[in-house]
């Protein structure tokens, strides 16, 4: 692995060439120097179609509802959160590698239970005794 790639975990590395950033103005509060340098950083990694990526990886990742994900699977992150082009560009960086490291989790598969028979009949019985407190409320008048 060269020393320019982002590096996710130990097998696992996105080459420079696959991660395209473009440096525009920050917005916000900033004076001058926001009306002059471009220090926020756009990002783009395309997972759909990224050869770097495991499939089972990219399907994870894809799957996500994640509104920093377009719909052809391009990951778009802004970075503006300091004030030099450098430190924006490493956070981007971090935050692309933390959403691929989140991705490097398999969920565990859910195992389907029955409810046990004492708990159906605890839940019977308090619907019995709310059916008794909600009776109790009606007034009769048939005289």
């Amino acid at each position: 692995m060269p020393a320019d790639d982002l590096v996710i975990h130990p097998g696992l590395a996105i080459p420079d060439a696959e991660i395209v950033e473009r440096f525009v103005r920050a917005s916000g509060a900033g004076g001058q120097n926001v009306n002059k340098v471009s220090s926020a950083v756009e990002l783009r990694f395309d997972i759909a179609g990224s050869p770097s990526l495991p499939e089972p990886l990219r399907a994870r990742l894809l799957a996500r509802r994640d509104r920093r994900l377009t719909d052809e699977g391009v990951l778009v992150i802004d970075a503006q959160r300091f004030r030099t082009q450098d430190r924006n560009r490493q956070d981007a960086r971090e935050r692309l590698a933390a959403f691929i490291a989140a991705g490097l989790v398999v969920p565990k598969r859910r195992i389907e239970t029955k409810p046990t028979r004492a708990s159906k009949q605890r839940r019977l019985q308090g619907k019995r005794e709310r059916s008794e407190v909600k009776r109790g409320r009606t007034t009769r008048n048939w005289d």
